[in-house]
């Protein structure tokens, strides 16, 4: 069992909904990072979601993409975002961390080399958004085989003849994306988020999260009341990218939470 199991096992027998959030690792720079993601368990993060800076994030809006411009233009590297994730285990050995990211860099390095890395680095699962699950050798299967989930991701327009190639060989979670085209681009609504819930939840048994379009404690709150838990990314990372201390942005977390808590 991983900690995402753990953790999703654990909110399952107290009621309670997930919150997962997610940081670019490295903005706007490594210390502030780390402190920031040091803070989200307090701050009532059940997830995190560590992104990996990568030069052409084609899923990311121009929030995520300007976070992790600031992060590159820091010296960020997929090494220096296993060092990030080693320093946080020094204190915390039970909040899930999920590597958020692109194919190319762990490519670069080697998968079976990356694989040994981030376990080490106690990273517990992996999204890859431009890995389908027609190349489920490449990484999947062997990132499952070393004791890391694969997440993967369901739009809007994953239809019923799709769905079983996304959740074969999927674990941890599934991560539905609420919106078509790229984060922080529109608004989540529970009254269409719901129904999609519901039918991948009747052909898993995993959890499924809802992320994109999620920028309120409100909107927070109405998305985990119709799925098992809500992600937060562009609106956290919009804080970053505004300059704010690192208390403040952890408030501001911390109200997030408190939405999908209080689902």
């Amino acid at each position: 069992m991983t900690r995402i199991d753990a953790k999703f096992a654990a909110l399952q027998a107290d009621g309670k909904k997930a919150f997962v959030a997610y940081v670019m690792a490295g903005d706007p720079d490594y210390d502030t990072s780390l402190e920031i993601v040091k803070g989200l368990p307090g701050a009532g993060v059940d997830v995190i979601e560590l992104g990996l800076p990568f030069t052409d994030p084609m899923a990311d809006g121009p929030t995520i993409q300007l976070a992790g411009q600031r992060a590159l233009d820091g010296g960020m590297t997929l090494q220096r975002t296993l060092d990030l994730a080693t320093e946080f285990r020094n204190d915390d050995d039970t909040t899930p961390i999920v590597l958020m990211g692109y194919y190319n860099p762990i490519f670069s390095r080697g998968v079976d080399k990356f694989l040994i890395d981030a376990k080490a680095a106690g990273i517990d699962g992996l999204i890859v958004v431009d890995l389908p699950p027609e190349e489920d050798e490449e990484l999947c299967i062997p990132a499952q085989a070393a004791g890391m989930n694969f997440i993967r991701l369901a739009t809007p327009t994953t239809d019923d003849k799709r769905l079983p190639k996304v959740l074969q060989n999927t674990s941890g979670f599934v991560y539905y994306v609420s919106i078509t085209g790229i984060t922080g681009a529109a608004e989540a609504e529970a009254t269409n988020v719901g129904p999609e819930v519901a039918r991948i939840k009747a052909a898993t048994d995993l959890p499924v999260i809802v992320g994109f379009g999620i920028n309120t404690p409100e909107k927070s709150k109405a998305i985990a009341s119709v799925a098992d838990g809500a992600v937060v990314g562009s609106a956290i990372v919009s804080q970053i990218g505004a300059g704010k201390p690192a208390t403040d942005v952890l408030a501001f977390v911390a109200s997030l939470a408190g939405g999908a808590h209080s689902a």
